[in-house]
């Protein structure tokens, strides 16, 4: 066979096989692109189930959180039994370590003390039992009172910056028991040994969750009923704990601003108070100083008493109205 022979099948061969393909072009074209369309489909299947699992999954979480808050409010709804908080709480809230006994002991022998000063400096009886009743039974809870108060405004002032801390430490990789302990070293009083109790409860084996439950119990305000519920329910339903915290830090200093500018705001209206119900007092006792016979009925007459109970307590109710007044809550 020679070369033109040769060239000429191959030719033939090409030939062919070109109006082969010109023909049956359609139907190759037709199947490729049914094969992409099918392979498209199966794989805009997995993105929708992957994405409607998401959604589910994201359902099913909030709906965990939902539930986890319910039981949460549940929980804390009927834990207060009673509105009155005990006295022995209320030592332990302001900080001081002496015993409910010890309390008491004090104020008997500041009530008799109120009461020997009193029939000493001439006082009558039933105002001198007047007088050694408030102070045994009035100026000890007050001075308690006042200091729990501050330890509370102490708390609030410090709290966002533990939060922060916990928030930075969790971003870092630390665990939640590491940043509480943290907090319990170097933080300031009084988080410094509230947070130690926290770390003290986690050591014998009381859930972290409980362990804030009791944080809540021991300080008894709005910020810490937050930061209980938000850990609570992050170990009931999951989910990003730093980005929860944070934005509670954020809450709780966005709550501070308000207050302080509440605080602003109700400045006139506390000190027009405080001279409207010191007002009486300094009359009287200039009164007294530049005519100190005319107030004597006042003093030694049972009507004068009488006037003097009355005026006791008009001025105790007018200045608890004021009070409410010009005190506001968030």
């Amino acid at each position: 066979m020679d070369l033109t022979t040769i060239a000429f099948i191959g030719l033939a061969v090409i030939t062919v096989g070109a109006l082969g393909y010109a023909l049956l072009y359609n139907s190759i074209t037709n199947e490729k692109k049914s094969s992409q369309r099918i392979k498209n489909f199966q794989v805009d299947k997995k993105t929708k189930v992957k994405a409607q699992n998401k959604r589910i999954d994201e359902k099913t979480r909030r709906k965990a959180r939902e539930n986890a808050l319910k039981n949460v409010e549940d929980q804390r709804a009927t834990g207060k039994k009673a509105t009155r908080i005990p006295l022995g709480a209320q030592i332990a809230q302001a900080g001081m370590s002496i015993s409910v006994k010890k309390f008491y002991i004090v104020s008997a022998v500041l009530a008799a003390l109120a009461l020997v000063g009193s029939i000493i400096g001439g006082a009558p009886l039933h105002i001198a039992g007047g007088i050694s009743f408030a102070a045994g039974l009035g100026l000890p809870r007050m001075f308690i009172s006042l200091k729990r108060a501050r330890r509370f405004k102490a708390f609030t002032l410090i709290f966002p910056n533990a939060i922060d801390i916990i928030v930075r430490g969790i971003r870092s990789g630390l665990p939640l028991n590491d940043c509480l302990r943290i907090i319990a070293q170097d933080s300031d009083e009084p988080v410094k040994s509230e947070f130690r109790k926290m770390i003290e409860a986690t050591q014998m084996g009381i859930p972290v969750p409980e362990a804030c439950e009791r944080l809540y119990e021991s300080i008894p305000t709005p910020e810490t009923n937050f930061f209980s519920i938000v850990i609570a329910i992050q170990s009931q339903a999951g989910g990003n704990l730093s980005e929860a915290l944070s934005g509670l830090s954020k809450v709780l200093r966005e709550r501070r601003k308000m207050a302080d500018k509440i605080k602003a705001f109700s400045t006139e209206a506390k000190t027009s108070a405080a001279i409207i119900g010191a007002l009486p007092f300094v009359v009287a006792l200039a009164v007294y100083f530049t005519t100190p016979g005319y107030l004597n009925a006042l003093w030694e007459t049972d009507s004068g008493h009488t006037v003097l109970m009355f005026i006791a307590v008009s001025m105790a109710l007018g200045i608890g109205i004021m009070k409410k007044m010009i005190n506001f809550k968030f």
